[in-house]
């Protein structure tokens, strides 16, 4: 059985990227027409930073969480950052480099 190869992102990139995503609140009268942009933007990003299984079906969550009004608050890459990193924890068969 091949396992999946996990890939932990920087937890600094993750806090900016939910930063990004919350900036539409800064301004009201963009708001939605920014997240239309960000929304798949935003989906890519989490796919290519975390890969596999987490990537594709974070991804779609993300793009989800960031479409929908009123749910940009949720720090989507900051939560899939620490469930990577717990998933790694309790792998032993991780080398680190």
């Amino acid at each position: 059985m091949k396992t999946e190869k996990l890939v932990l992102p920087n937890i600094g990139i993750c806090i900016l990227m939910d930063l990004v995503g919350m900036m539409s609140y800064f301004v009201p009268a963009l708001a939605e027409l920014s997240d239309i942009v960000w929304a798949p933007i935003s989906a890519l990003i989490f796919n290519k930073l975390f890969g596999g299984r987490l990537g594709m079906i974070g991804g779609v969550l993300n793009f989800i969480e960031e479409i929908v009004p009123f749910t940009d608050v949720i720090p989507s890459f900051t939560i899939a950052w620490f469930i990577r990193k717990h998933e790694m924890d309790k792998r032993t068969d991780i080398t680190i480099r």
